[in-house]
Formats: C-alpha cells, structure tokens, sequence
C-alpha cells in the first residue's frame, strides 16, 4: 500500500543551520496495517508525513502510494488519496461554515446544503452521534463556536467520509481533554477498521502506542529503529518498548513529556 524507499531529507544543506530531517528512511505498509509512531521531537516523525504528503520534494528516495510513485506528484492531487489530522483542532475545517456546511464540502458538495440528499443528512447526524458529544443536535452551528475537542472529532469525520487511501493523524488528540481524546481515538479505531484504511499514527503516549493499531514504529534522529507487530507487539509492555529503543537507538529514551504518559 505505502513504500517509503530510502527517502532523505536535509533543509538548509550547506549553511550552519543544516538539519538532516530524515536519512534514508524505508517503511512499507501493507493494506490495511495500522501503524503507530513514537520518538522525540525532532525525531523526524512529522517531517516523515509531509514527505509523504508532498510538502517538499525529498533529496533522495521515492513514495509509492498503491503501486503508484507519487514522489514528484503535487501536493494537491495527493490530498485526493491522503486524509491528514493534525494536533490543532483549528485546522482541517471551515469556522464559518456550519457543521452540516462543512461535512457537506468534505462530501464533495461544495458546501452547498442544497445537494445533500436527507439520506446523507441522516448519515452525517448517525455520524455524529457516536461521539456522544451533542453535535448531532447542533448541525446547523457554525464550527468556530465549537470546543476543541467536537472540532477534531468533526475533522476526523470529514476526513474519513469517503475513505482515502492512507490516513496519517499527527497527534490528532494531543490537545485535547483526556475524556474527549479517549472519544476521538474510539472513533478513530472504529472508522479505521470499519472502512479498512490504512493509517499512521503519530503519537506521544506509549500506552496508546501499543494498544491502537496492530503495529508500532519508534524513530530516532531522521529514521525507524524499531518496528514490531504481530505477536511480538501483542506481548510487550511500555517498559520492554522502552528497552527495545535503548538497544536500537543506541541511548535511552529521554524526552519527558512521552515518559510521563507512558
């Protein structure tokens, strides 16, 4: 499904403020596989999604997404088959559009209320409704007046209404109250299984790392030094995960903010 094939990344190359991103970074997906990414910042973890997503052109390597390179493709015609969340909630959505208005352009409606049927309508409020956070009743709200949290479970929902190819969510529940990230990684699994899409999941709490998803990556100074599965992952514990790293990596892991959620 996805191959990232010794893809490199260097900004500034040259200056004094040279900064190796990523170094001749390899990860293949399978269809289907949910993956889950732990490292510290600077790790390399996001500059890795916006490889992926075209933000740049990489040095070196390719991005095959499907069986298709899509290493020089535009960054707009790969936004038709990846869907992205990022940590802040502000970002994936219209704030003066109304939640209907906005599910209705990721529906490829342009907006317009005017072409959505009532079956889509009663879909999008079924939607909603597994959030058990009210919007269902509250369709017709503009976005902005929406709290964090109901604003990232709606840009989960728009992003997903017709299932891209790969889904990459960079710490989508980071900002959000522990109550309401529990509910957005709920319907995240959900959505991902029911739909079968393949996704990347950045994240900072190791516990989530290894209980989301059937695969966990952790990455250190620009690439993957541990990628488990299967049995393997089934059994280990944030402590063995941690040990693991220190053998790959070569040091422990030292950033606070994951070992505090671990």
């Amino acid at each position: 499904m996805l191959r990232l094939e010794s893809i490199s990344k260097t900004f500034n190359p040259g200056t004094v403020n040279e900064k190796k991103a990523i170094t001749d970074l390899s990860l293949h997906l399978k269809n289907g596989d949910f993956a889950t990414i732990i490292g510290s910042n600077g790790a390399g973890k996001s500059t890795m999604f916006n490889a992926i997503c075209g933000d740049f052109l990489t040095d070196t390597g390719a991005v095959i997404l499907d069986g298709q390179d899509i290493t020089f493709m535009p960054q707009h015609t790969r936004a038709r088959q990846i869907g992205r969340l990022y940590q802040d909630p502000m970002r994936g959505s219209a704030p003066g559009m109304t939640i209907l208005e906005n599910l209705a352009l990721a529906a490829g409606k342009g907006g317009w209320l005017s072409f959505i049927t009532r079956a889509e309508k009663k879909a999008f409020a079924e939607q909603l409704s597994r959030l058990e956070i009210g919007l269902e009743d509250r369709m017709d709200h503009p976005v902005g007046l929406l709290s964090g949290g109901q604003r990232q479970a709606l840009t989960l929902l728009m992003a997903t209404i017709h299932p891209p190819k790969l889904l990459l969510l960079d710490e989508h529940t980071a900002a959000l109250d522990p109550a309401t990230a529990e509910k957005v990684l709920k319907l995240t699994r959900e959505i991902v299984e029911e739909n079968k899409i393949t996704t990347l999941m950045i994240t900072h709490n190791m516990e989530d790392a290894l209980r989301m998803g059937n695969r966990t990556l952790m990455m250190d100074s620009g690439n993957i030094v541990i990628d488990v599965e299967g049995e393997k992952r089934k059994n280990l514990t944030v402590q063995d995960l941690l040990e693991q790293f220190k053998a790959g990596a070569g040091k422990a892991l030292d950033n606070d903010r994951i070992l505090l959620q671990k």
